[in-house]
């Protein structure tokens, strides 16, 4: 964004126009949580049911953003692989946070909600080791971490929580 192109420099604003709508939040929260990184994972696999050319839109915006990148899948010709760029890794801890808001104020459902409440309760050297593996998977940062990674231990909860009765 050009300064030109800004309303205010105040810095909540900016992050607004940035990331201000619905969708952008969510593919980078797919892209985050969910290690989504193909247009069709991102399509099909949004709980919010994203339409295609609205995910389009998006995936262009946080790419001119620099929020995303987007190379050529080499495992397959037609396909693209998305990553996150350090700038939205950066993004983790204001995620946690509106995940934890959303736990005490709105009616959210027990499976969706327990990995934010997971980070919440693993605080800031949590979220560290968590941005450190998606470093590790989306920009190639080397990782020397030993047992459970943070993406493991967020998805056996999940998944402990939906087959939950």
């Amino acid at each position: 964004m050009s300064v030109a192109e800004m309303r205010s420099g105040c810095p909540i604003n900016l992050t607004l126009e940035v990331l201000g709508d619905r969708w952008s939040l969510i593919v980078l929260r797919d892209m985050m949580f969910g290690n989504r990184r193909h247009f069709r994972e991102l399509l099909n696999r949004s709980e919010e049911g994203i339409a295609s050319n609205i995910l389009t839109d998006r995936l262009k915006r946080l790419v001119r953003e620099g929020l995303v990148t987007r190379a050529d899948d080499p495992s397959h010709k037609q396909k693209a692989i998305y990553s996150l760029t350090e700038k939205a890794i950066q993004l983790l801890p204001l995620f946690v946070v509106m995940g934890a808001w959303g736990r005490r104020h709105l009616a959210v459902t027990h499976e969706l909600s327990v990995r934010a409440k997971l980070l919440e309760e693993g605080g800031p050297d949590m979220w560290n080791d968590f941005m450190d593996e998606l470093r590790a998977a989306h920009l190639g940062a080397p990782l020397e971490r030993e047992g459970p990674s943070v993406a493991e231990r967020l998805q056996a909860a999940y998944e402990a929580a939906r087959s939950a009765p």
